[in-house]
């Protein structure tokens, strides 16, 4: 199987464990084989409305795709009537949003921007955030993550919502792993697995059909953590869905799914 020589980790990669990091990861060989991962197809059919739904219900209407990787979530949302603007830490990740985008006859409304300082690049606020795609783990301590969740708070209006999720790594770390991609990663010919796992680092391989080989290092978030997190920053009522149900069993799902609102409301 060929190796990937461009993403650098260093003599030790299990040891990079740095927040600034990920922007060697995406580099443009792996951004460019990222949409096998996912099966854009694929990946509509298995989430159906579910974002669509949950920001229509409360009433949203401009949303600020965080996190927005080779532009998929931003693509749904603006084709189903929602005013996107897309962000995110990778500048080769935005050029091929821009670009899906474009092929889907969308103009995406892109900016590089590193969440740690969202509200110094970004200006307004927004109805809500999204940050999918399991990249709020690139955080790898707790200083960088409070940093990024409290931009998100200030970046919505009092009513917004923020939308953010997360692997189950309390399953990988407790139990082991084990995942059908069912939901996230619809690519049938990808495999995306942990080649290590411990309390502060999650290392998983992307093997693709040609024998390139990508790693991601990233932190292994627990649900319990990520739900604190956002209340101590200021957030009022989280709910959290285990892929796209209400009711799941704490081991079964492959994502978690958090619904943060910054004020009480019914919905």
């Amino acid at each position: 199987m060929a190796a990937n020589t461009d993403q650098n980790f260093g003599a030790d990669p299990i040891a990079m464990r740095e927040t600034d990091h990920y922007r060697e990861e995406y580099i443009r060989g792996f951004v460019d084989k990222w949409d096998e991962l996912i099966d854009w197809e694929a990946r509509a059919e298995s989430e159906g409305r579910f974002f669509i739904d949950i920001l229509k219900a409360r009433g949203k209407e401009t949303v600020l795709d965080v996190a927005t990787g080779t532009g998929f979530h931003s693509v749904q949302l603006a084709k189903a009537g929602f005013n996107v603007f897309s962000a995110d830490g990778s500048a080769d990740m935005l050029t091929k949003a821009f670009e899906n985008g474009r092929n889907r006859g969308l103009v995406l409304k892109t900016v590089h921007v590193d969440w740690r300082w969202l509200n110094k690049d970004l200006h307004g606020k927004y109805d809500a955030i999204i940050c999918l795609g399991n990249s709020f783990t690139h955080l790898f301590n707790e200083a960088d993550r409070r940093r990024a969740l409290a931009e998100f708070y200030a970046a919505l209006k009092h009513d917004g919502i923020l939308i953010l999720d997360q692997r189950n790594y309390d399953a990988i770390l407790d139990v082991g792993f084990s995942s059908k991609h069912k939901y996230y990663y619809c690519g049938d010919r990808v495999t995306a697995e942990p080649e290590h796992v411990d309390e502060s680092l999650a290392r998983f391989c992307y093997s693709f059909p040609d024998g390139s080989r990508y790693h991601l290092n990233m932190f292994p978030l627990r649900k319990a953590y990520v739900r604190r997190l956002m209340k101590e920053v200021g957030f009022q009522r989280v709910k959290t869905y285990g892929d796209f149900q209400e009711t799941y069993e704490d081991n079964q799902p492959d994502f978690f799914i958090h619904v943060a609102e910054k004020s009480f409301l019914d919905g």
